[in-house]
């Protein structure tokens, strides 16, 4: 088949030649650096549009948020990593990265898109869309994402925290009430109690600053990284991997 008469693949990211680069646009150099915080240009660059204060906010307050969960696999495969490849300081960082998946930090997206459906309902629906959602994933069993935590058992207090934030910010819609709709329907349905995690905050306070769901675990892995960077850093300067190292194999037995 022909290509003929077919637009040329191009990107409205980034451009650049011998004098300028530019983003979205804007002139890196001359409108960008020390104009922009690090978390307006990354919504700049990810969304294509200027970003509001509202939603520099509440990223922001996402990023602290999620960035540091202390000694959790994800940290502990950085410092191991780079105890056996000190020379490896990128692909220590990887090596923690590959760890953030649905167990530790990572179920903000798929929350995300819950609410999202819920949303797209009409409103008389969007309760029985909730209850519908929450069967369905217990028929498959599933997780509900978002809700339960092995330690915060009697409630996460960074979900208190990040829906006060929103609340100053003036962030009280839809996403904030499906957020409510799901919790109601975890209920009902599991009739358990079942506590709001941190992931389901931040996928609505996300949603609500105009975040889509497929973003947000970008967002998550974006202060992960740093998070992680931090680790290394203090691995290299005060090194515990080799006593992570001996204290998995100590209690491992051989078995022939």
């Amino acid at each position: 088949m022909s290509d003929k008469g077919k637009p040329p693949p191009a990107t409205a990211i980034c451009g650049f030649d011998a004098e300028n680069i530019l983003i979205r646009g804007k002139n890196l150099v001359t409108e960008l650096m020390g104009n922009y915080s690090f978390t307006e240009l990354l919504l700049l660059q990810a969304l294509g549009k200027e970003p509001t204060g509202v939603q520099s906010r509440i990223v922001d307050a996402v990023l602290v948020t999620i960035m540091e969960h202390g000694l959790v696999p994800s940290a502990i495969a950085t410092r191991l990593t780079h105890h056996g490849a000190p020379e490896s300081f990128q692909g220590a960082v990887v090596a923690g990265l590959l760890g953030v998946g649905d167990r530790y930090a990572g179920t903000a997206g798929d929350c995300g898109a819950l609410l999202e459906e819920i949303v797209a309902a009409p409103v008389p629906e969007r309760q029985s869309r909730a209850i519908e959602t929450v069967r369905s994933l217990r028929q498959m069993r599933h997780p509900v994402p978002g809700f339960g935590h092995p330690i915060h058992r009697e409630g996460d207090p960074r979900v208190a925290k990040l829906l006060q934030i929103a609340g100053e910010a003036e962030l009280e819609g839809e996403y904030l009430g499906a957020l409510e709709l799901l919790e109601n329907a975890v209920q009902e349905v599991i009739n358990k109690s079942l506590v709001m995690n941190v992931s389901a905050a931040i996928a609505a306070v996300l949603a609500e600053a105009g975040v889509p769901a497929p973003l947000m675990r970008g967002i998550v892995l974006t202060a992960r990284c740093a998070g992680l960077v931090g680790h290394l850093f203090e691995e290299m300067n005060n090194p515990i991997g080799h006593d992570l190292w001996f204290a998995a194999k100590e209690p491992v037995a051989y078995q022939d």
